[in-house]
């Protein structure tokens, strides 16, 4: 293997600079006032210059975040890079993706957001006398039924279908205004088009649908101090009046969810990721909800199966499996549920049912595997896909699926599967201009600090010479029991058209091989996840792909945490840094009480307990980071209006590595005033966005647009 001298780090900060386009060195940031607090905390004494940055609303905080805004903005600058990303992610990103309209009364309704729309629109269209399960025609003039975009031109506010009334004449559905998680869930005659009176002011809710009779409606209220509570609506009375079923004692750090066969309703509260109760309940026979499990530490999914329970669990199977509890007797013991799908060597994330067969959905070494079982849990066949995809099915009346595939080079694509023969043919090509014929992935192992092997994808061109110095990006997770598929990302194609290394590694605290793996990544081993994101860009290196000066990793809101303690932990191994969303200042966290982050106190760790703090002090970034260190550039990004992971944490983190860092490299935030956590963004400012970001880091890595 051909190696090359490896450039100095100071040779690759003037290349990169001549590359943004600001000079031999990178302007100062805003000068930012420090102003010490004191904590002890067990016994630890901590200092925080910047807790007047914790003050959103303060004009020296508002007037803060303008100057980094601008300081961002001058460091990537306009660039012909830049504006060549935005040109070709907006090509990738302006796409259609597969929609399954809903009937309701003479109409079918659905979300879709046109090409070069801002923000999606609610539409309708005739409902045709047999199903029409055809590909939407994304061009056609259908009836617009709700356009945000006539209460915020700005793209930034979405509203979202919840429910039907029985008679299709009354349609439930949310308005989410900008970042925040919370909604406001409107009722709408759809005959008469006009808004009703009946409203539920802004909070989070989970379930939401209409009784039998469209007198009333059901749904999940949270908010960030209590938890969540299943209600019943009576249309035309104040929510005032609501009846509250069930959800007394249950905690703000809870979820719920809620499922119905009748007269009968299914709770399924989540305690964090690890823990979960479930109940049975009759209001219609006045009688208190019947506990089928509580206190498991396990994960339960019920759902009602031809008159029985079915619960996906990992109650006993770490890799998932499928019983049946009896209704009739709910509070049996768990050693009488009947299985009906066993644990297998390979991980069950979801199931169907459809004319007395099972269809299960496994993950093998991080790619899907679909396979087909008789109600005995007997295998009668597998729905093929290819290795190295995620996949996804859905079910339909007519005896066939539907199967959703794409994979890091290979864009979305979805294949009509017969579930006769279990053959497929395309239902919908491939949207994305993207051909992943010039690109290879493979799957790789490498071992992490204390021997624990891990996968990871490797995407880039055909014949790429490893000689030890390609730009590379290296991406990962790690966190509440989230699996990382390798899905096509039109930030990965970016990155990989202009002749990239994209990485992606499997982490633990994910789901990928089970809740052992999760719980093995998660409170006093969460920092394994960080040894293996660390090992993961050691492999990268060792096997010739790139090296320090050539390093680019990127992550968001858990991922977020993951790369700043990375670079906290480590900072000559990286050139480049994107941290969104983050979590980063893990010893105040549990203080931070005007967003709703007390579920992922059940994850990451409560820093009021003894125990969990002196974990959580080894890795929380805010603290980790010293004064006159060699950091990477580090891009944070953030919305302001962020209500799941606090964004003063970003505020913080930015000043204080601005102050810290002696490698002259630039260290920027990115702050949105509209944005959240998952929203409030439209769809130029995602392509902005996106294009800022790498720009960012390619500019770092030396990585130049193609000619």
């Amino acid at each position: 293997m051909t190696r090359r001298l490896v450039p100095s780090r100071a040779a690759v900060l003037a290349s990169a600079a001549l590359i943004l386009g600001c000079g031999p060195a990178y302007p100062p940031p805003p000068e930012t006032a420090r102003v010490p607090v004191h904590d002890t905390i067990h016994g630890v004494a901590f200092v925080d210059q910047y807790r007047w940055l914790e003050d959103q609303d303060s004009p020296d905080t508002r007037a803060w975040i303008a100057a980094q805004n601008a300081y961002a903005e001058r460091i990537v600058g306009d660039t012909p890079m830049r504006r060549a990303l935005e040109d070709r992610l907006a090509a990738l990103i302006d796409v259609s993706g597969p929609v399954h309209p809903r009937r309701a009364g003479e109409h079918e309704y659905f979300s879709l957001r046109k090409k070069g729309r801002e923000v999606a629109a609610i539409y309708r269209r005739p409902a045709p006398d047999e199903p029409d399960d055809r590909p939407l025609d994304a061009d056609a003039d259908y009836e617009v039924v709700i356009d945000p975009l006539e209460w915020d031109p700005s793209g930034t506010t979405r509203a979202a279908i919840r429910d039907f009334s029985p008679d299709g004449s009354l349609m439930l559905y949310s308005v989410r205004d900008g970042g925040p998680d919370e909604v406001e869930i409107r009722l709408r005659d759809v005959v008469a088009g006009r808004d009703l009176p009946d409203r539920l002011p802004e909070a989070l809710y989970g379930n939401v649908f209409f009784d039998d009779e469209g007198a009333g409606f059901y749904y999940v209220h949270r908010s960030r101090t209590e938890g969540p509570r299943f209600r019943y609506h009576v249309l035309e009375a104040p929510p005032s009046a609501d009846v509250e079923l069930f959800g007394e004692g249950v905690g703000p750090e809870s979820f719920l969810s809620v499922s119905r066969a009748g007269d009968r309703f299914v709770y399924a509260v989540q305690h964090g990721w690890a823990r979960s109760d479930v109940y049975v309940h009759d209001p219609s026979a006045g009688t208190p909800p019947v506990a089928v499990v509580t206190g498991a530490p396990a994960r339960f999914r019920p759902r009602f199966v031809d008159g029985e329970l079915f619960l996906l669990t990992n109650l006993d199977a770490p890799n998932n499996r499928v019983v049946a509890a009896d209704l009739d007797d709910p509070e049996s013991d768990p050693s009488n549920w009947r299985e009906v799908l066993p644990e297998a060597s390979d991980v069950l994330v979801n199931y169907h049912v459809a004319d007395g067969s099972l269809y299960a959905e496994y993950l093998r070494d991080v790619s899907t595997r679909i396979a087909r079982f008789d109600m005995d849990g007997a295998p009668t066949g597998e729905i093929a896909v290819p290795p190295g995809h995620a996949a996804s099915l859905r079910l339909r009346s007519d005896g066939s699926a539907l199967l959703s595939l794409s994979s890091l080079t290979a864009p979305a694509r979805v294949l009509e599967v017969d579930l006769e023969t279990l053959e497929a043919d395309e239902w919908m090509a491939p949207q994305a201009p993207f051909d992943g014929a010039d690109f290879e992935l493979t799957q790789v192992w490498y071992a992490s600090k204390d021997g624990t092997r891990a996968p990871m994808y490797v995407a880039h061109r055909r014949g790429l010479e490893l000689a030890g110095d390609a730009p590379a990006l290296l991406y990962g997770y790690g966190g509440f029991n989230v699996s990382l598929l390798p899905r096509f990302d039109a930030r990965a194609a970016a990155w990989m058209e202009r002749g990239g290394v994209y990485a992606m590694a499997t982490l633990r605290g994910g789901g990928e091989f089970g809740e052992e793996w999760h719980r093995a990544g998660m409170l006093e081993n969460k920092p394994n996840v960080f040894d293996d994101f660390v090992a993961a860009a050691e492999w990268l290196i060792a096997s010739g792909y790139t090296n320090p000066n050539r390093l680019a990793i990127r992550g968001a809101s858990n991922g977020g945490l993951l790369v700043a303690a990375a670079a906290t932990r480590r900072p000559e191994l990286f050139r480049a840094v994107y941290c969104g969303f983050p979590d980063l200042d893990m010893i105040r966290f549990h203080r931070f009480t005007t967003t709703n982050n007390l579920p992922a106190l059940l994850e990451y760790g409560n820093a009021a307990v003894p125990g969990e703090f002196e974990v959580l002090r080894t890795f929380s970034p805010y603290q980790q980071v010293r004064n006159g260190v060699d950091y990477p550039a580090v891009m944070l990004a953030q919305g302001d209006l962020d209500t799941r992971v606090p964004p003063l944490q970003a505020r913080k983190m930015t000043a204080r590595l601005q102050a810290a860092s002696a490698s002259g490299l630039p260290i920027i935030l990115d702050y949105d005033p509209r944005a959240g956590h998952a929203g409030g963004r439209a769809f130029s400012r995602n392509v902005r966005n996106a294009a800022m970001e790498l720009a960012f880091l390619m500019g770092q890595v030396g990585l130049v647009p193609q000619s």
